[in-house]
């Protein structure tokens, strides 16, 4: 009887001892996996992000799509945690649009748009007539305009705004044509056009150098590129989720920027807005 009380006691505390160290485990070691939507993976900058997550107890799970508008579908849904993909002029555009309540929580980077040719090597060069392509959503289709504009090609209306079209070009001296398409296809047709306006992931993708090979590029000074600044973004409810705000915190340190830099040839860079410069931006931008 005395042995069997001994042996009793024994298993209790063995027990109390394992669940204490369940506890301490669910506590602070336990790995939590967040999945993140991307437009394009490559590069040395995610797979430092999850190295340096993981050490941490974060196991990131990229999942990538193949066009602009999944990843906020897939967010809204559930589907997925983050996105990393788009700057705050898109997601204003899409949250305006579809009404679903997702927020920037920090900024990635800034990557100024290009106007690319595989016919000429200068904007000296267009002639009249010649086709341009431009990307079609309503964001990066008045970014590309204006860097038209700037380029001297175009005069665009007083009243343009942030989400302009080609309806709103006042003058345009070479006649050209500019064909609005899936932001996707713009490196594509560069065969039957004169030139296209590319997003920088874009023309990553399509073995561009971003830092190098547009003949005309947009100017990064200012406060003026604060909406075409890349996010990561989140449902409203989960905006002070800390593991969130841990992977913008590790995001945002040297050496991510550094690799960002090698990925792209110079061709983006960190940006570090805080909280209050991002809302200011996306509240302008979703009315």
């Amino acid at each position: 009887m005395e042995k069997s009380f001994i042996l009793l006691a024994l298993l209790s505390f063995t027990l109390f001892l394992a669940a204490c160290g369940s506890d301490n485990a669910k506590a602070g070691d336990e790995e939590v996996t967040v999945k993140i939507g991307v437009n394009g993976a490559d590069g040395v900058q995610w797979p430092l992000l999850k190295e340096k997550a993981a050490e941490e107890g974060i196991n990131i799970e990229l999942i990538e799509f193949a066009d602009y508008t999944l990843p906020n579908n897939a967010l809204a849904q559930g589907d997925i945690d983050i996105n990393a993909f788009q700057h705050i002029a898109f997601l204003g555009q899409y949250v305006k649009e579809s009404g679903e309540d997702i927020v920037p929580i920090g900024s990635t980077v800034l990557a100024p748009i290009g106007l690319y040719s595989e016919k000429i090597s200068d904007v000296s060069e267009l002639k009249e007539g010649d086709k341009i392509a431009i990307p079609d959503d309503p964001s990066n289709q008045a970014r590309s305009l204006r860097v038209l504009e700037s380029a001297g090609l175009l005069t665009l209306s007083d009243n343009f705004g942030m989400f302009g079209d080609p309806s709103q070009i006042e003058e345009n001296p070479l006649n050209l044509e500019i064909i609005p398409m899936t932001a996707q296809q713009t490196a594509h047709v560069l065969p039957d056009v004169a030139a296209s306006v590319i997003n920088n992931g874009v023309a990553g993708q399509a073995g561009f150098e971003p830092g190098e090979d547009p003949i005309y590029i947009e100017d990064a000074n200012g406060e003026a590129t604060h909406p075409y600044v890349n996010i990561i973004a989140t449902r409203a409810e989960d905006k002070d989720n800390e593991v969130y705000q841990r992977i913008v915190e590790l995001y945002q340190e040297e050496d991510i920027e550094q690799a960002i830099k090698d990925d792209t040839n110079g061709g983006s860079f960190l940006v570090k807005l805080t909280q209050e410069q991002l809302d200011k931006a996306f509240e302008q931008l979703k009315k």
